[in-house]
């Protein structure tokens, strides 16, 4: 751990002392900071608190503690890593207090006590002369905000310098006037002791700065600290890094609103900053084919200086990867078919979110043909990683051949995971509790009907034959009970409201609420008479066989269809060429003599077979396009 300095100071002591180890003599609030966000609320708590803790406490030396204030030393200045919303506000306070006894000190020039106290404050807030203690300039203000995507950050540098505000949309001007409106009604209904409180907020509120020689061992310790607020995240520090790349005004604007949009796009889906930052990492990982094991966020944009981060497209291509998860996660038709949204569905309830990062690299490479090829793309990842877990319930299965399937989808644009399916009803009948049960039983409803449409995203699973049942309408056992009632075939997706309704119902009445549903699977249970042990086990083996038939479907390995292209021999040498096209993909394979090899172009393959070959060899078999190729070879050779 870097050199720390900790110590228990007054405000005072702390908005002057601290400064004193800096050549600029000025806190900054840095870029990866989040804006100003304390509202009028939570300036009222720290006014009344305080004025309540002075008012009980006049008569004694008692101090008020306001919490911890993480600052560490960046280049010439004061960085604020933790407090600096409180630390924002107090000078906002103090700015307030200074106006009220300027005002003052210009109808009572004589008053030491008004000049006494102002001379207190301005060294708090600016530069102050040696000597007399005054501020000759309000330019020379101690805090300056750069944060990155905040666009008032003026307006409290105009404050601290004016004392005036022009507007009042801003939280600065909003809690500048609330302070200054405070002190007001305080001094004119405690005109004795005003002064007073303005020398408790200044001499007996007491923090504890924590002063780190680092920005790493700051975080640290902020991050720790930290259980109330909320500790700055990787996409804080990124956005930092992101800005300070920005080579003018004008692309730092740009930026800034980019990142404002980029951050309102993932909200309205409930995503954060950091998912996008760690869905895009894939992205990146399978172009440079890197199926190694993850890294965190942080360590893997920081290597080598943020290198990645210098890619000019990079904010375009996070825009564009937000707003086609915005798309797929609230359903949008235009990249959404029905078939789509079911899979999308099912894969929301998957107990982890690895579905993602192949989907991200699949997007940025079928950007024109999304909407045509997201269906088979989606039903072969959730075949492939709901039988992955069917077989082993951990996350480390699935793992390493997602990130290699990260990778084939950009090599190749598509994807086709393939697995052997084994003893599947025995393996099913002992997960009917487990993680994979509710989004299973989620699949079979839009199985059972393909034209059924979304079901409620809050959808709940209901027991046909209830968990808690009336002896009086149910003479079943406890043994047979618990034997049957969480079985597959007794568990349904139903409408959260219906469930409420259908309750421990026996089954003739529940049938009433599931002739409301909108889930064909449901309404599809008013047809039976009665529910039986039979029935359960009848719907059991439909259930598991309908779902294992359409995973076999979606597992299955493409067929390839293999056909000679070009044939050649001379002397010793004998070389065949095949054209293999397996779904949209070619590839070719070259046997030459007992060896073979498989290129990706008809061009690579060629450049195996020796030129004078090729020109006097005797040629077996040869296809009109490895015809014209060779003939236009020879002419550019001529």
């Amino acid at each position: 751990m870097a050199e720390l300095n900790v110590s228990r100071k007054t405000i005072k002591q702390t908005l002057i002392d601290t400064l004193k180890s800096c050549k600029n003599n000025r806190f900054i609030i840095p870029e990866y900071q989040r804006p100003y966000s304390w509202d009028i609320e939570k300036c009222d708590i720290l006014w009344n608190d305080v004025k309540s803790f002075f008012i009980d406490n006049q008569e004694n030396k008692e101090e008020y503690f306001l919490g911890t204030i993480v600052s560490c030393v960046d280049n010439e200045n004061i960085a604020i890593i933790d407090g600096q919303q409180r630390i924002t506000s107090l000078f906002l306070l103090f700015r307030a207090f200074y106006s009220k006894l300027e005002l003052q000190h210009k109808t009572m020039p004589e008053d030491k006590q008004i000049l006494g106290l102002m001379n207190q404050i301005a060294p708090c807030i600016w530069d102050v002369n040696q000597y007399s203690s005054e501020v000759e300039d309000k330019s020379t203000f101690h805090i300056r905000s750069k944060v990155a995507t905040a666009t008032d950050n003026e307006i409290f540098h105009s404050i601290l310098e004016t004392g005036n505000t022009t507007e009042d949309k801003s939280n600065y001007s909003k809690n500048y006037n609330y302070f200054v409106e405070q002190y007001n009604l305080f001094s004119q209904e405690n005109p004795s002791c005003w002064k007073d409180l303005c020398l408790c907020f200044l001499n007996r509120c007491i923090v504890l700065p924590i002063e780190c020689s680092d920005l790493d061992s700051a975080l640290t310790i902020f991050s720790t600290l930290n259980d109330r607020g909320m500790p700055l995240s990787d996409s804080d520090i990124f956005k930092a890094e992101l800005y300070r790349l920005q080579s003018n005004d004008e692309t730092k604007k740009e930026f800034t609103s980019q990142w404002l949009s980029l951050s309102e796009t993932l909200n309205t889906v409930g995503l954060t900053l950091n998912d996008i930052f760690r869905y895009y990492t894939h992205v990146i990982r399978a172009t440079n084919k890197d199926k190694s094991k993850e890294v965190g966020l942080r360590k893997f944009y920081s290597a080598n200086r943020y290198e990645k981060f210098k890619n000019k497209d990079i904010m375009n291509n996070l825009c564009q990867l937000a707003d086609f998860w915005q798309k797929i996660l609230s359903f949008n038709n235009e990249i959404c078919s029905l078939e789509t949204k079911q899979m999308i569905h099912c894969l929301l309830c998957y107990p982890n979110e690895y579905w993602k990062y192949p989907t991200s690299v699949f997007f940025f490479k079928n950007t024109k043909t999304l909407k045509e090829k997201l269906p088979d793309f989606l039903k072969n990842i959730l075949s492939y990683l709901f039988v992955k877990f069917v077989d082993r319930q951990t996350v480390n299965a699935i793992k390493d051949p997602i990130f290699q399937a990260c990778i084939d989808v950009s090599n190749n644009g598509e994807l086709k995971l393939t697995h052997t399916i084994i003893d599947f009803k025995n393996k099913m009948d002992n997960l009917s509790t487990s993680k994979i049960s509710k989004p299973m039983i989620l699949l079979y409803s839009y199985l059972f009907d393909k034209e059924q449409e979304l079901i409620p995203l809050d959808f709940q699973i209901e027991h046909i034959f209830p968990q808690k049942w009336d002896n009086n309408y149910f003479t079943w056992s406890n043994e047979d009970a618990n034997l049957y009632i969480n079985m597959f075939g007794n568990k349904i997706t139903f409408e959260r409201k219906l469930n409420i309704q259908a309750s421990n119902n026996f089954f003739s009445k529940k049938q009433d609420s599931y002739k409301k549903s909108t889930i064909s699977n449901v309404k599809s249970l008013c047809e039976n008479k009665f529910w039986d042990k039979q029935s359960i086990i009848d719907r059991n083996n439909t259930f598991i066989k309908m779902i294992e038939s359409f995973f076999i479907e979606n597992l299955k390995p493409y067929e390839s269809k293999e056909k000679l292209i070009f044939e050649i021999y001379g002397g010793n040498e004998s070389f065949k060429l095949f054209e293999i096209v397996t779904s949209n993909i070619t590839n070719y394979k070259m046997q030459y003599n007992n060896s073979e090899k498989t290129y990706r172009s008809i061009k690579e393959a060629l450049e195996c077979i020796d030129k004078g070959l090729l020109k006097y060899g005797t040629k077996l078999f040869i296809s009109e396009e490895i015809n014209k190729i060779l003939i236009k070879n020879e002419k550019s050779n001529l």
